[in-house]
């Protein structure tokens, strides 16, 4: 059957259930790391900090923060990006998985300026920490919109720059092209969880209508494989 595209899907993935510890835990979450550096997802996170560290100086230190930070891949590579054009950053990694985050701990050991927190981001005190910077790389298609509209406009209110945004784009292609890059896989909670999360990605009008909805100035940009990047600013 062709696969439904024109509404986002509700469903739940199984990586959902924050209780989920151990190999299969583990195995997940290094596989997904390297299908994202295969589709080059990374790529898309760290040009949209280029594309706003080309208007920042390199006297200060910057505050980021990575929701739903996983394994922390995607932190270890800002960090590398930080220290190769002379930025300084203070990054903070939050996952709602206690196990999640005792394992970013670990393949993070050697980068001193990383921080992990295990937290609900609804429940994170963003109000008692200064940042920056909020990255959500292949996070927020978890969300309806409702928790969008909240959760971003109190994420702009704070970031004293913006919120970049790296998620999957809701198309047929992109379902099929995942159905048959992970055909030699045999982890199902992958296969599965990256077929839903196709279904709850978004299209380009997505977010425009969220951008008017928190009253932010936008930068939508198509990226390959089927991803957007969405740089949120605030509105002049």
């Amino acid at each position: 059957m062709f696969i439904e595209t024109s509404k986002r899907s509700d469903e739940v993935e199984i990586m959902d259930d924050f209780s989920i510890d151990g190999a299969i835990l583990r195995n997940t979450l290094d596989t997904l790391d390297v299908i994202n550096k295969w589709l080059g997802g990374i790529n898309v996170t760290i040009s949209g900090l280029k594309k706003v560290f080309k208007k920042q100086c390199k006297e200060k230190e910057y505050t980021i923060i990575d929701l739903g930070c996983g394994s922390g891949a995607m932190l270890r590579q800002i960090a590398d990006f930080g220290d190769k054009n002379g930025f300084k950053f203070h990054l903070i990694g939050l996952d709602a998985n206690l196990h999640t985050v005792e394992y970013a701990r670990e393949l993070s050991e050697c980068y001193t300026n990383i921080t992990y927190f295990h937290s609900d981001i609804f429940a994170y005190e963003f109000d008692s920490v200064q940042f920056d910077i909020v990255t959500s790389t292949l996070f927020l298609h978890h969300f309806d919109q409702k928790q969008l509209i909240y959760l971003l406009s109190q994420l702009l209110k704070k970031a004293s720059i913006g919120i970049i945004v790296n998620d999957l784009h809701r198309h047929a292609v992109a379902y099929y092209l995942f159905k048959i890059l992970t055909i030699p896989i045999s982890n199902q909670m992958v296969v599965e969880d990256g077929l839903t999360s196709v279904r709850k990605g978004f299209k380009r009008k997505d977010l425009e209508v969220l951008s008017q909805k928190i009253n932010a100035k936008a930068d939508i940009s198509w990226k390959w494989a089927f991803r957007y990047l969405w740089i949120i600013t605030k509105s002049t």
